[in-house]
């Protein structure tokens, strides 16, 4: 599987892309910082962006897109260009039809150093240890975008195992209920001609008196 992970961001928006092979080995295909001039028109950003972005889909045919997901931050500007960076992302995406998968930081920092808490550094550190680079990504926003890839290749077999189990249950679980409801109905229907014929029976011992 090809993944085409991103760290959103309006000034620096980080790609890599990364395949996955058997078990857990992952290789690195191509890794890069998109820029954007902080002075320009957010339109002319995002659209710098969304054509970076595109360029990318046509030149490296990934088969998932996955996106770091934005959580609340205490600078709410930096949180809204992130947030609309991702959303050029994945609408790009979504006109190929490929799949978006959005991971929070803590996910991907466990899946690649085993720790939810780890800082840029020690995920810097881990990417270019798994993926055999003599050189450190940089900036941090590429090394997280290729964490991300990481990410979701250590994580899509067991998410597609859970989804099948929820999927599992949620059949279990009508299954269940609709023979429930025939039950019912038919404890219902036995009340109703249980009454019925008493209802009979009575009129007719009047009659018969």
């Amino acid at each position: 599987m090809r993944v085409f992970g991103v760290d959103p961001g309006l000034t620096r928006c980080g790609f890599g892309v990364v395949d996955g092979g058997p078990g857990r080995t992952v290789r690195p295909v191509a890794v890069d910082v998109v820029r954007t001039p902080a002075d320009a028109d957010l339109a002319v950003r995002l659209l710098q962006l969304s054509d970076a972005v595109e360029r990318w889909l046509d030149t490296y045919q990934p088969q998932v897109v996955a996106i770091e997901r934005v959580f609340s931050q205490h600078n709410v500007r930096t949180a809204m260009g992130t947030a609309q960076a991702g959303g050029v992302v994945a609408l790009s995406a979504a006109r190929r039809d490929l799949p978006v998968v959005f991971h929070t930081p803590s996910e991907v920092k466990a899946a690649v150093t085993g720790s939810g808490r780890a800082d840029k550094a020690q995920v810097t550190a881990m990417v270019t240890k798994l993926l055999g680079l003599k050189t450190a990504p940089r900036p941090a926003d590429a090394a997280d975008a290729l964490a991300l890839a990481i990410c979701h290749l250590w994580r899509a077999p067991m998410r597609s195992r859970l989804e099948e189990a929820q999927a599992r249950a949620a059949e279990l679980a009508r299954a269940h209920r609709a023979r429930l409801a025939q039950a019912v109905a038919r404890t219902e229907g036995v009340a109703r001609t249980g009454t019925a014929a008493k209802a009979g029976t009575t009129k007719t011992g009047g009659k018969a008196q």
